[in-house]
């Protein structure tokens, strides 16, 4: 006769490997104890699989995912296909961080003397605009567009803006003519914008000036007309309306 405990240590036995194909364990998938075998082992190699991919995405990365450290680390396990196409990837990326660096080179207004007005406007380098500012000290305007100049600096980050005080850059250069303003391409002069008068007065706003210097060519703005336009309108708005009114008092006394 076979105790409790006698009978316990022979299911244990039995249940020990769930896996064999025995009549004991059918009974037991058919009462729901085991699972299915089969589905049994779709699920573990589904188990396996998902396993195995979050490997190799962890170990493995595509060449778009790659630097281009990486990328020189790993050519040789590219085929002739793949090369064609990093290479391609290669040189788009080296362009884009170009770009960006190219986009975020300069963001502040430079202060020049003569002595650095070869390396910093002649040797700009290829492609590179530069707006310069002669001016002086005490002459309100200059300071109204130093300024100005200052906040376009940050806006336009792929053109160099750089100031002098007038005399350090051109001697006994006129104050008359000041402020002036010359915008450079690779050195060459593009556009000069020469005394008070160019500029308005002291009611030049920082739009007028991001127009005027973007019709150098220097700046892409996102202005859509330009800024004195809309005064002039109005002035000359308001001219006819009192020329037309004059008219009509003027018949009145006749």
């Amino acid at each position: 006769m076979h105790t409790s405990t006698d009978s316990g240590s022979i299911l244990i036995s039995k249940m020990q490997d769930p896996e064999k194909d025995t009549e004991w364990n059918d009974i037991l998938r058919k009462k729901g104890i085991l699972p299915p075998k089969e589905n049994r082992e779709e699920q573990e190699r589904a188990k396996e699989e998902e396993q195995l991919e979050i490997l190799q995405k962890s170990l493995v990365k595509t060449y778009e995912d790659m630097t281009l450290e990486e990328l020189e680390e790993n050519e040789d396990e590219f085929n002739e296909e793949d090369e064609k196409a990093i290479e391609m990837y290669r040189q788009q990326r080296l362009a884009e961080m170009k770009a960006a660096q190219m986009k975020n080179k300069f963001g502040e207004v430079l202060e020049i003397s003569g002595k650095d007005y070869v390396q910093e406007v002649t040797k700009a380098g290829k492609g590179i605009w530069v707006v310069l500012h002669l001016y002086k000290q005490g002459i309100p305007l200059c300071a109204l567009i130093n300024q100005h100049l200052s906040g376009l600096a940050k806006k336009f980050r792929d053109v160099k803006f750089i100031k002098a005080i007038s005399t350090t850059c051109i001697p006994n250069y006129p104050d008359k003519n000041l402020p002036t303003i010359f915008v450079y391409l690779e050195g060459d002069i593009r556009a000069q914008f020469i005394g008070p008068l160019v500029f308005g007065g002291m009611n030049l706003t920082r739009d007028e000036l991001e127009w005027k210097i973007s019709e150098s060519g220097a700046i892409k703005t996102d202005l859509e007309e330009n800024p004195r336009k809309q005064i002039q309108d109005q002035l000359m708005s308001s001219i006819r309306a009192c020329v037309q009114t004059r008219g009509e008092s003027d018949s009145e006394d006749d």
